[in-house]
């Protein structure tokens, strides 16, 4: 047999049983022959590329930068940048001319932009700031994007006091958004050493409006004041008399003290006495919450905590609540409360400094099942309340996540205006932060949260209250793979009981999904009701007279929902209704309508058979017995 192997390792190669050795090669010895086969000489190239940086040798052009003069090469320029190919081989007037004028660029910083190059290679720790910032803007202007890109980190990586103002204007003015929010973050965090920096008057007027307008722009008032005074005067001979006025504009008066505006403001002769007035009778006359106050924004970090300042003012076990472990808590220890009264102002927490939140997340306590109802007021100044969450009329229960319209606050006062079981409201645990990271899966609509992820799972607290399942809460586990005749669903009697799930807290929404078992060709009915309190029902879904199997695609006028009830009417095979999985608001793209469409098919078709089993059924009947 040819190419046969035998069992004393040779090879039968056909030739009489003349017999070759097996090839037997390391895998040293391949990789060495792989290596030699492969020639790398790229840093060869480099290196001789980067010879002809300012070499008059084989140059076909000169570039003049403020009368120096720089030998080039055409064909480097033109293969390592765009701007360079259309320059010297656009058909431009350049493409024929020995020596190109480059404007817009100082020696220093072109020369080693130059060096690039030939070289690809930049050392910044021996450059200056301003010359890394000039260089960031010629590679914005002659198309060097990785150059460009590379710059951008670097700066991100060092800003200070002394560059972060240019480093704002350059990227500003080039549009690098992620430069231009790292610079604006910076600011704010280190507002006043900033507002009295040097870099702060080569500010455009549009840049500097830009910072003084951000709420984040954590500094009081005069100083910001008297920074603008210092801006107009280093800026008031280039200055257009319109830009004064519009910077002056983005200072919020109304938030200085009356001795502020009297004395600092009126003596500076930069602001007219009947501004000053009108500042006067806005802080005197509008309740608190209309000011606009400016505050610290530190994204996604706890700043209800002892180590960011807070403290609790008001409620009984004061000291529980901003404590990092919420895992150890009881009636008696581990959650602070108070008892639900009319008398009572509930748990009040302060923070360290006036800060932009945007989200609250507090923990209830949960041993049990019992719902709490509340709500939450924000301050300024502990006279001016406003209601940012209102759940005095839900059930809510365990773990709270709230989100609001971002604003600045100094106080946050819960209070409870219901417990199932007895009259105490207790909180376990309470974060407070401006949260970047997860504000976009959500909306508020009416004061409630509008999720775009699944909230019906045990990870946001949900829970099965009534039906029949081998594992509790399967029906919220996200498993919708996973089932068989045993063991993967929730179901009920026919007749008797429901499905019923509570959500953590009230959301609003407009559709729901969910998988009725469908291992074989069964069909259900049902029906599906929603409540905020357990009392109040309303019909949101009524296929109580339809015949549907698999998945259920459920949309409905958007609506605040707490508990979801799931009452089958009909099984096609026994006496239960049978349901794997829920989900709401439905995880699929609603607006293409395809897993509806699907749904709607498989019920049509699930019809369709009922209604030729009921022909066939009845022509048998009409169909005399003949006898064997």
């Amino acid at each position: 047999m040819s190419g046969q192997h035998l069992a004393d390792g040779t090879v039968d190669n056909g030739n009489g049983g003349n017999r070759s050795p097996v090839d037997t090669k390391s895998p040293t010895s391949i990789e060495k022959q792989h290596s030699y086969e492969q020639i790398d000489h790229a840093h060869f190239l480099a290196n001789d590329i980067g010879t002809l940086y300012l070499n008059d040798r084989f140059s076909d052009v000169v570039l003049v930068v403020n009368g120096e003069r720089f030998h080039a090469h055409r064909v480097v320029l033109a293969s390592r940048s765009d701007y360079f190919r259309a320059l010297l081989y656009g058909g431009l007037k350049e493409s024929h001319q020995s020596e190109v004028e480059i404007s817009d660029a100082s020696i220093n910083s072109f020369k080693k932009l130059l060096e690039y190059i030939y070289s690809g290679r930049m050392n910044l720790s021996i450059l200056k700031d301003e010359v890394i910032l000039e260089i960031f803007s010629l590679s914005n202007l002659f198309g060097f994007t990785n150059l460009e890109l590379s710059l951008c980190k670097y700066l991100r990586s060092n800003i200070n006091v002394y560059n972060v103002c240019s480093m704002f204007a350059a990227a500003r003015l080039y549009q690098h958004k992620e430069l231009v929010v790292e610079a604006l973050n910076f600011i704010d965090s280190h507002a006043l050493e900033v507002l009295q920096s040097e870099s702060f008057l080569s500010l455009s007027p549009e840049a500097l409006q830009e910072v003084i307008n951000r709420d984040s722009l954590y500094a009081y008032e005069l100083d910001i004041f008297r920074a603008v005074c210092r801006w107009i005067k280093a800026n008031q001979d280039d200055e257009d008399p319109e830009a004064k006025i519009k910077v002056l504009s983005a200072v919020r008066f109304p938030l200085m003290s009356l001795d502020e505006l009297l004395s600092v403001v009126r003596e500076s002769q930069l602001v007219s006495s009947d501004n000053i007035l009108d500042a006067i009778q806005l802080r005197n006359t509008l309740p608190s919450h209309k000011l606009k106050f400016r505050g610290q924004l530190r994204p996604n970090l706890n700043i209800a905590h002892p180590s960011q300042g807070a403290q609790v003012m008001q409620g009984e076990m004061r000291s529980a609540l901003l404590e990092s472990d919420s895992s150890g808590h009881d009636h008696e220890r581990g959650c602070t409360r108070h008892l639900i009264n009319e008398s009572d102002s509930g748990i009040m927490i302060k923070l360290g400094h006036p800060s932009i939140i945007n989200y609250i997340k507090m923990q209830l306590w949960d041993k049990d099942l019992r719902s709490y109802s509340y709500y939450i007021e924000v301050s300024m100044d502990q006279h001016d309340w406003v209601r940012v969450i209102d759940h005095s009329n839900y059930y809510c229960r365990s773990t709270q996540r709230l989100w609001i319209h971002s604003r600045v606050v100094q106080y946050i006062r819960i209070v409870g205006t219901n417990n199932t079981v007895n009259k105490s409201f207790h909180t376990v645990s309470m974060e407070i932060m401006y949260n970047s990271e997860e504000m976009n899966l959500v909306n508020i609509e009416k004061g409630l949260v509008v999720p775009k992820f699944n909230v019906a799972t045990m990870n946001m607290n949900a829970i099965v209250i009534d039906g029949v399942s081998r594992s509790r809460n399967s029906l919220l586990d996200g498993n919708c793979k996973d089932y068989d005749w045993d063991c993967g669903y929730t179901c009920h009697q026919l007749g008797s009981g429901c499905i019923l799930v509570q959500l953590g807290q009230p959301y609003m929404l407009s559709s729901m999904r969910m998988l009725l078992w469908d291992c074989d060709d069964r069909y259900y009915s049902y029906y599906v009701e929603v409540s905020v309190n357990m009392w109040d029902w309303e019909l949101i879904v009524d296929k109580s007279k339809e015949l549907v199997r698999s998945w259920q695609l459920l949309q409905f006028k958007s609506r605040p929902v707490v508990f979801i009830r799931i009452t089958g009417t009909y099984n096609s095979a026994n006496e239960v209704f049978h349901c794997v999985h829920l989900e709401a608001p439905a995880q699929v793209p609603i607006d293409l309508n395809t897993v509806e469409v699907e749904q709607e098919i498989s019920n049509l078709q699930v019809t369709n058979k009922l209604k030729n089993n009921e022909l066939d059924e009845a022509e048998s009947m009409e169909t005399p017995t003949t006898a064997a």
